[in-house]
């Protein structure tokens, strides 16, 4: 035992030293960061599989859960909007219409409510050792993905089952919406992350704050709702700068197939390529300011 110990004792003392602080330079920090987070990519993929374990850990029904509150969400709103408020009259296939925006929105909401959380619930590991913190943020990415994947893969095949699968280019405002809302996520779970060591009331804002841009996204009612409200204000701009907005019409554009007839917001491809290149402005902005206060996330934790 003595001579392990030494052993690690000197291959310890050969480690170079790492600074946890923020690397230097705006575009050289970044490169940097991404080449330690790829470096460990192997430590990636551990969190990962463990972020889904404890998910399902001593549960009886496991990967059930993952469609539980997503299944749910969809016969409130189906019963309580559908059929008790009629929405369901107007708009065909009211359940795709419904699980299209709800499949986008759970994957973004589990990525940003776990994701501010992961910093604070890994701080027995980021005290003892070092490995790059944006690890922890982007492992709940890597889980999110996993339980999207299952609800996706009902939404497909309750398309196919319905005799209207999604064809042709349809499948582009799928790829869109996904390159909108996962650098928009990722970016929200950095930066909140960082913040929530400093300051613990940023869990509970976020999640009074999701409530609200759920609602501000055409997931539960139509975007002809809307348009017949606010078109041609300066409202409906504001409403479609929300991302998450774009995203949710994105999915219906891509597998509402009965929605054909329905009126969707001119250049809607256009709109989510536009927002592409901003949220991953945005996400290289949260990387640096995340990088800023992780040197403190020791002594705060």
């Amino acid at each position: 035992m003595d001579h392990q110990r030494e052993v690690r004792t000197r291959e310890l003392a050969a480690e170079p030293m790492r600074p946890a602080g923020p690397r230097q330079g705006f575009f050289v920090g970044s490169l940097e960061s991404i080449r330690d987070v790829w470096a460990r990519r192997e430590l990636l993929g551990q969190l990962t599989r463990r972020e889904i374990k404890a998910r399902y850990k001593d549960s009886a029904l496991g990967f059930f859960w993952s469609l539980a509150k997503p299944l749910t969400m969809l016969l409130v709103y189906y019963v309580a909007i559908g059929k008790f408020l009629g929405a369901a009259r107007s708009v065909p296939d009211f359940a795709i219409f419904i699980f299209a925006g709800l499949t986008a929105w759970q994957l973004f909401s589990d990525i940003v409510i776990i994701g501010t959380g992961s910093i604070v619930g890994n701080a027995g590991l980021i005290k003892k050792v070092y490995v790059p913190r944006e690890l922890f943020p982007l492992s709940v990415i890597g889980s999110a993905l996993f339980n999207f994947a299952i609800q996706l893969g009902v939404l497909i095949g309750a398309t196919a089952v319905l005799g209207r699968f999604p064809t042709g280019e349809r499948w582009l405002f799928f790829v869109l919406s996904m390159a909108v809302v996962l650098p928009f996520a990722a970016a929200l779970a950095l930066l909140l992350s960082a913040l929530n060591v400093y300051l613990r009331d940023i869990a509970y804002l976020v999640e009074i704050m999701l409530m609200i841009l759920m609602w501000a996204s055409p997931i539960v009612y139509s975007w002809a709702q809307v348009s017949k409200q606010i078109g041609g204000t300066w409202l409906e701009t504001v409403y479609l700068a929300n991302p998450m907005t774009q995203v949710s019409l994105g999915f219906q554009k891509a597998f509402w197939v009965s929605g054909d007839g329905q009126p969707f917001p001119a250049d809607l491809g256009r709109t989510l390529a536009l927002t592409f290149v901003v949220s991953i402005v945005l996400l290289w902005f949260s990387q640096r300011v995340f990088a800023r206060l992780q040197s403190n996330f020791a002594q705060e934790l």
